[in-house]
């Protein structure tokens, strides 16, 4: 399809590295201090050249093809503050990463009946439990764009979670767990802030999968999370999982295929164990891994996707404004 002109807020940097390998031009707006969302690029970005950094201030005068927000307030304040009244009416996507908030079956979404947007959900299981009201809904699954000579060896007898501010997201994040199960067998976690906490300190994207490709298998402690990409990430470099058996994860990893999954942290522990225990079956689940994320979660199929609901947006926007019509 013909190039479009989107901007997008910087919210989470692996993904938003992922979803510019679309060949469009990509608008990051940036103010001083970088508050959330306004952080641009960000340090030492692998993102393509086409995704380009300008000041808050200017959005008003870029011509925008399409507008993608990823927050509440991305979709309540931040459009309305950058963006010119004409600009408030181009084709709108709420890209939602996140399991709702606070309740996870009555949590009314932020965008719910809003016909002007497209709420794209990154999991069935979110589109299934948020309160999206009348809004029209998507899923597309997630990819990731990491560096593809990463491959996984394992040579470190020891497991790895990949969380970041673990403790202070307590138990949702599954912190209480990986505490004890870390007590019954080598395990750590790397991620912000986790060297306070005994673990290997925050590592930056560029370089984090060469460090985790070395443990033997990566265990997800997420109580209540979208599908977490640092899972995805693994799977693509060949590791093994463990996992908690909630949200999407049991749909992805099969018990002794890819990993082990279970909301018994006994049957964790046993899994965990296993793996640490046969290096060879540990390499077997981790291919079997790779071959599954290659095929669910690669990026071919994941700006396919993408440019598929571009163009289903543009088109229906030029529909209801033909005088605005623009061919694709």
């Amino acid at each position: 399809m013909q190039r479009l002109n989107i901007l997008i807020w910087h919210i989470h940097g692996a993904y938003l590295t992922a979803i510019t390998q679309a060949e469009h031009n990509w608008y990051l707006p940036v103010k001083p201090g970088a508050p959330e969302g306004y952080c641009g690029r960000g340090q030492d970005s692998s993102m393509p050249d086409y995704v380009r950094e300008i000041p808050a201030e200017d959005v008003k005068n870029l011509d925008l093809d399409l507008i993608i927000c990823q927050t509440p307030r991305n979709y309540q304040t931040d459009r309305f503050e950058i963006l010119s009244p004409e600009q408030r009416q181009l084709p709108t996507i709420y890209l939602e990463h996140n399991t709702p908030e606070p309740h996870p079956t009555d949590s009314r979404h932020p965008a719910a009946d809003d016909p002007a947007v497209t709420l794209v959900h990154v999991t069935n299981y979110n589109r299934l439990m948020w309160d999206n009201g009348q809004t029209p809904t998507r899923v597309i699954k997630h990819s990731v764009a990491i560096d593809p000579t990463v491959q996984y060896t394992g040579q470190h007898r020891e497991g790895i979670v990949v969380v970041n501010e673990i403790q202070r997201r307590g138990r949702m994040a599954g912190f209480d767990l990986f505490e004890q199960l870390r007590q019954q067998l080598p395990l750590t976690v790397a991620g912000m802030k986790s060297a306070e906490i005994g673990g290997i300190g925050e590592i930056h994207y560029t370089r984090l999968h060469h460090t985790v490709a070395q443990y033997r298998f990566l265990f997800s402690p997420m109580r209540y999370s979208s599908l977490p990409l640092a899972v995805i990430e693994a799977m693509t470099i060949g590791m093994p999982i463990v996992a908690v058996a909630t949200t999407e994860l049991p749909t992805v990893i099969q018990n002794g295929v890819h990993g082990f999954v279970s909301a018994d942290p006994a049957e964790l522990l046993a899994g965990m164990q296993f793996l640490l225990d046969n290096p060879t079956e540990a390499r077997r689940m981790g291919d079997n891994a790779r071959e599954l994320a290659a095929r669910e979660f690669g990026l071919p199929r994941f700006v396919d996707d993408w440019n598929a609901v571009f163009a289903e947006v543009i088109s229906q926007a030029s529909s209801v404004n033909p005088a605005n019509e623009v061919v694709y």
